[in-house]
């Protein structure tokens, strides 16, 4: 309906198009909506476990910093003392992952026979140890010059992962409100993205082929001159973890916590160590958003994000994903994200004020998420409510 609307009430251009249905505003949309889209494809997990995470602003600002300092700086610097540990983190965890699901296969194929030493849990995470530092020195020894768009996708969403993982486990470990840690890890990423860029610094600025290698350019540019790789990564991400939610047991445990996380607990589900996982996943999709955004603005601040929590909040909720947890979808996001970026665009294209569009913009959303939950039971009992005191007061 909203696109039905962006239609007839487009504009036409000189030469008598429709100016909403053209390529280049079509492509621009799904530019726009990359960044918020795959910080709210990790909001969504967070909230269908019933979690929150007021940190994703944050994260995406330190990762914009890092990004603009890895791409630009010639030498060892802040961002590269924050990502060599990150890498090193997020190597070992998917290492002795890996290596732990390997030793499980191969257990269960030879299930009259010894799966052998490898097996052994000290032994896997000894060589998750080892390669790890061995991935993390080579970063760091390649920190002489300007950091390439291979390495920067490396290592900047290693540094959402450690700080997703951080407060997973403070919330699991302290057993703390998702609010109240997700909140003090909000305003300690902001600090931690002013201190890496410089108390003075406000703006990282990346120019590709001047100051920056022409590498990341890439990250802006149209495929087939229609399709933005920023709108690719998103698309490829939602379908990734519409997988993941559809058909792993990953996603059945997400699920099955959202909805009683003591009867989840109870039937064997690894709660804690699910939870951890979904906070660093958050974190790091958040941090690779601030890569996206580097690539369309061409500058790392440390508020880059300002705002970004509650607009991937809002999306996720749009599209049905339940605050009380245990009932949404990828699929739903992604409509979110997209009544987002349309209503956005339809009220630019007819050039309506910005603090009239924030108006709309609240009032969608209330009347988005009574459609999605059917409240209309809830009105008949409130107006029942209201003849009935009016009878009795008769």
């Amino acid at each position: 309906m909203l696109f039905l609307v962006g239609v007839l009430s487009s504009p036409i251009s000189s030469k008598g198009n429709n100016i909403f249905l053209s390529f280049g505003n079509l492509s621009d949309v799904f530019r726009q909506i990359s960044v918020t889209g795959i910080t709210a494809v990790g909001m969504t997990l967070v909230i269908l476990i019933a979690g929150i995470d007021l940190s994703v602003g944050s994260v995406l600002a330190l990762g914009s910093v890092v990004c603009a300092m890895l791409l630009t700086n010639e030498g060892w610097s802040a961002a590269y003392s924050i990502g060599t540990p990150a890498l090193f983190i997020l190597a070992f965890v998917c290492l002795f992952g890996v290596l732990s699901f390997a030793a499980k296969l191969k257990g269960n194929s030879q299930a009259n026979s010894p799966s052998g030493s490898f097996a052994n849990p000290r032994i896997i995470g000894a060589a998750s140890v080892v390669t790890a530092l061995a991935i993390a020195f080579c970063m760091a020894m390649g920190s002489e010059g300007k950091a390439g768009v291979l390495l920067v996708l490396l290592v900047v969403p290693a540094v959402g992962f450690m700080l997703g993982m951080i407060n997973g486990l403070v919330i699991v470990g302290g057993r703390l409100q998702p609010f109240i840690v997700t909140l003090a890890m909000m305003v300690a990423g902001l600090g931690i993205a002013r201190l890496t860029a410089g108390q003075n610094t406000a703006v990282w600025p990346v120019y590709t082929g001047s100051n920056a290698t022409e590498d990341f350019e890439f990250l802006r540019s149209l495929i087939l001159g229609v399709i933005p790789v920023p709108g690719v990564i998103f698309a490829g991400v939602i379908f990734l973890f519409w997988i993941v939610l559809k058909f792993t047991k990953f996603g059945r445990y997400v699920y099955a916590i959202g909805g009683n996380e003591e009867s989840a607990r109870l039937a064997g589900v690894p709660v804690w160590r699910v939870k951890i996982t979904v906070y660093a996943i958050s974190g790091y999709l958040a941090a690779l958003a601030g890569i996206l955004y580097v690539a369309q603005y061409r500058q790392g601040k440390p508020d880059a994000g300002m705002g970004l929590e509650l607009d991937a909040i809002a999306a996720v909720v749009i599209g049905g994903t339940s605050l009380m947890g245990g009932r949404g979808s990828m699929i739903g996001t992604l409509v979110g994200v997209l009544i987002f970026g349309f209503l956005s665009n339809i009220l630019q294209l007819n050039n309506i004020d910005s603090n009239t569009q924030l108006v709309l913009k609240g009032a969608i959303i209330i009347v988005a998420v009574l459609l999605q939950e059917r409240r209309s039971s809830g009105w008949l009992f409130f107006l029942s409510q209201l003849r009935m005191r009016d009878r009795v007061e008769k």
